[in-house]
């Protein structure tokens, strides 16, 4: 009996034992089989700290962050017991084969490969967050000998939802329409979600375009982390319109021209093994279409400028919910979206462990080239310092991206210069920005700076230009030499010292972001503003047009000079104070030239019709960047709200059915402001109490050649295509929305959008274009001779009112940093 007792209590100490040491699938954690239903954001979080409790040996998560709803950012690191204890000298290691740390390292058989696989960036394609579920658990799950076999030399990071935010959109949306059962009806409202849609960040920001940028938070923890890392294989899950079959590397040209042989062939090796699976199962894909690598901020082309193997993965999904019935009449499922992510993701893991020592030797081979023999024609980018802000806000976009910078040289150079488009002389001044691209980054820089985009095949995903000289409006040399910059650090700006004696008035610039901050906190104190219309001299120094005047008249009280110094000082701003208001030259203080700055109270456009990111950046500067206060107003109610409590109105790109006109002309009329933006203005155009026109067309517009081959009906299309090219406008800095900025302004064009001079009784003609202006990026031939000889930027004066046209997107994805000054101008200055 006792022996009995015995064998039973030994039985259930080791199935206990058991018990306690399984690793819960998803399906035991949540309750439901994966695909059966939407998981939350909350649950998902629930079950990556479970594994990482569970598989605690092989699992370190590490958080990097909160959403803008407060939602946790999180990755999850797995390897072997051996890799995960010794995780952070991995780390290093890593850096140190790329340069990044010092000493300098060698690849050995115990050196892991790292393998990056980020899920959902985009919240309405879903599928992915529930894939990284499955993912993490195979992982660790012991009884899996196949992945065991990977940890050994691989570790791998699971960033399970990049943008939670927007999938608790989708996935709320989705909840609320649902019925007992998924209908597969694609007519069914459960697969029409409303305006603004999951796909984005709060913001409405595409995270997978603000990569490089880093202008969004959850952008900023994650790259800050990646970078960290530096992967060697990275891949991006999305999903596509549903009767898309699925999609996975090699990617399709254009590639840009410093992506490397084994970039490429890998991305193929890689593409060749997901195919082995799919093959096996009968799934369709396809490969080498539509997908391109040249922008740098999307989550493929980042890594690979950075080192890495970066893929993008699409399945077939958007829209289809549990279920959705397609075009060729199968029915498509939330569990066979799964499946088809989860395939790829073990299927990449495995090659790159198949491949890690090669991997790792080339991405060393990577960095050294970077450091030895950088790609690409320029060696060096001299950024001349005419404006301190805009040299610290480049330098912060550099730091976030690694790049290594200093400032001043003791020599002159010979360069591009980017304004004159010619090969001229320089001498840099101890300010000077200096990037030699003889760095780890070194590719990454190229990209970001070279003058004109190489395009290996116009047929691309996005934009092709953006060098950052022409986004700051910094005037910048690319030099074919190696030029070392004297210092790591910007020589410091002495803080100005202040007398004791109260000021008549104080002056500050009006060039750059940081001073319409300043503004933007001296009107939410309530401290009366004046800019200078016209240039002025006063105490032997010079101010130009737009510059600020905090007068003692109208802003009486005690504490007046401490309040302006300190918030002076708190926004880097050099203040003047003035003695008197009798100048040297020029309009005095108390002229009528001095214009008084109301503090405006500023609506936005929102709704169904308006473009989300276009609304989400004009949402996010005044929210995030100059801290001022807006009101979005549904495009539904602009017939019923109060005009009185409205100075400003924005009208963001976007297809509005019906414009109030009658009650826009009568409010702008009683004085006020509306800035209509991009496709907005084309909706104005030609309209009654609008003096903007279309520019007419004066070319032939018959069919020249008749016969056309149906083959090359996409190249046709391009004729007529501006995916995102650099203009030069001429631009008036002496009207108030120009100023601050230089007479050579350039623009991000998105389309071939131009339009007629404004009649000289009707308005200003404020930024023009002329022929020959493009500077970079592709254009089609047909879009190319339309921009020429037309207006971008315009006011038409109305009443005491004025209407704003701003053809172009100067806040676009809040990278284009010049136009954020010219966007301010339309909404405080000229008032």
């Amino acid at each position: 009996m006792i022996k009995k007792i015995f064998i039973l209590l030994v039985t259930l100490f080791f199935g206990l034992s058991a018990s306690a040491q399984k690793i819960q699938s998803p399906a035991e954690f949540l309750g439901y089989k994966l695909g059966s239903k939407f998981t939350s954001h909350q649950r998902i979080t629930e079950y990556v700290k479970y594994i990482a409790e569970a598989a605690s040996s092989q699992v370190k998560l590490i958080d990097y962050g909160t959403t803008n709803e407060d939602r946790p950012l999180m990755v999850a690191f797995v390897g072997s017991a051996d890799n995960i204890a010794r995780l952070e000298d991995v780390r290093k290691f890593n850096l140190r084969l790329a340069g990044i740390e010092s000493p300098a390292a060698a690849v050995s058989t115990s050196t892991p490969i790292i393998v990056w696989l980020s899920f959902n960036v985009h919240g309405n394609e879903p599928s992915s967050s529930e894939t990284a579920l499955q993912t993490l658990f195979d992982l660790v799950d012991p009884s899996n000998a196949r992945t065991k076999a990977w940890l050994k030399n691989t570790v791998i990071a699971i960033d399970p939802c990049l943008n939670p935010d927007g999938r608790e959109r989708y996935v709320n949306f989705y909840n609320s329409v649902k019925g007992e059962t998924p209908d597969a009806n694609p007519a069914a409202r459960e697969h029409a979600e409303p305006w603004p849609t999951g796909r984005t960040n709060h913001y409405f920001f595409d995270l997978n375009r603000d990569w490089a940028w880093q202008v969004q938070k959850e952008t900023q923890g994650r790259v800050a982390l990646y970078n960290k890392w530096l992967p060697q294989v990275h891949v991006d899950f999305h999903e596509q319109g549903y009767n898309s079959p699925y999609y996975f590397a090699p990617a399709a040209e254009p590639f840009h021209k410093d992506i490397t042989t084994w970039q490429r062939e890998f991305q193929t090796i890689i593409g060749k093994n997901n195919a082995k699976y799919f093959d096996q199962k009968g799934w369709a894909y396809f490969t080498r279409e539509i997908f391109d690598l040249l922008y740098p901020s999307y989550g493929d082309t980042y890594p690979i400028y950075n080192g890495s193997i970066g893929m993008t993965y699409e399945q077939g999904g958007i829209g289809a919910g549990l279920a959705v019935r397609t075009a060729t009449g199968d029915t498509l499922t939330l569990a066979d979206r799964i499946a088809h992510h989860h395939s790829n993701s073990l299927s990449t893991i495995e090659a790159a462990s198949a491949h890690a020592q090669k991997a790792l030797t080339e991405f060393k081979h990577y960095f050294e080239r970077g450091r030895t023999n950088p790609p690409g024609e320029y060696k060096s980018f001299v950024i001349k310092n005419d404006n301190d802000h805009k040299i610290q806000r480049l330098s912060q976009l550099l730091d976030k991206n690694g790049i290594v910078y200093g400032f001043g040289l003791n020599k002159a150079v010979t360069g591009y210069n980017y304004f004159t488009g010619k090969t001229e002389q320089y001498k840099p001044a101890e300010n000077d920005l200096i990037i030699s691209a003889h760095q780890p980054k070194s590719v990454l820089v190229n990209v970001l700076f070279e003058p004109k985009t190489f395009i290996a095949d116009s047929n691309t995903y996005d934009i092709t230009g953006w060098a950052l000289p022409y986004a700051y409006g910094l005037k910048a040399w690319a030099v074919k030499d190696q030029v070392t910059a004297q210092t790591p650090v910007m020589p410091v700006t002495s803080n100005p010292v202040y007398s004791n004696t109260p000021a008549y008035a104080y002056v500050a610039p009006w060039r750059s972001v940081n001073d319409v901050m300043f503004l933007a906190v001296l009107l939410k104190h309530n401290i009366k503003v004046r800019y200078a219309e016209k240039p002025f001299e006063a105490e032997g120094k010079k101010f130009t047009a737009g510059s600020l005047l905090i007068t003692r008249a109208g802003n009486e009280g005690p504490d007046f000079d401490m309040l302006v110094k300190k918030l002076g000082t708190q926004y880097g701003q050099q203040l003047v104070p003035l003695k008197s208001g009798f100048v040297d030259k020029g309009a005095d203080i108390g002229s009528d030239y001095i214009k008084y700055i109301r503090a405006p109270k500023v609506a936005v456009v929102s709704g169904p019709g308006v473009a989300s990111e276009a609304l989400g950046e004009i949402w996010h500067f005044f929210e995030q960047e100059i801290k001022y206060p807006v009101t979005l107003v549904n495009n539904s109610d602009l017939g019923h709200i109060r005009w009185a409590d409205i100075d400003v109105l924005i009208f963001p790109d976007g297809t509005y059915e019906d414009f109030p006109s009658d009650r826009l002309k009568n409010w702008v009329q009683n004085g006020g402001r509306l800035i209509a933006m991009q496709n907005a203005v084309s909706q104005l155009a030609d309209k009654k109490s609008f003096a903007i026109k279309k520019k007419k067309d004066d070319k032939d517009s018959t069919l020249k050649n008749g016969v056309k081959l149906y083959a090359n009906r996409d190249r046709e299309a391009l004729k007529s295509n501006v995916p995102g090219a650099i203009y030069h406008i001429n631009l008036d800095s002496s009207h108030p929305l120009g100023f601050g900025l230089p007479a050579n302004y350039y623009t991000l064009k998105l389309d071939d959008h131009i339009y007629e001079f404004l009649e000289e009784t009707k308005g200003w003609n404020v930024g023009t274009i002329k022929k020959n202006a493009y500077v970079s990026g592709f254009v089609g031939q047909k879009s190319k001779e339309k921009i020429a000889d037309g207006m971008l930027i315009g006011v038409q004066a109305e009443g005491q009112g004025s209407i704003v046209y701003l053809v172009d997107d100067p806040l676009f994805r809040s990278f284009w940093e010049n136009g954020k000054l010219l966007f301010s101008n339309a909404v405080f200055m000229g008032q």
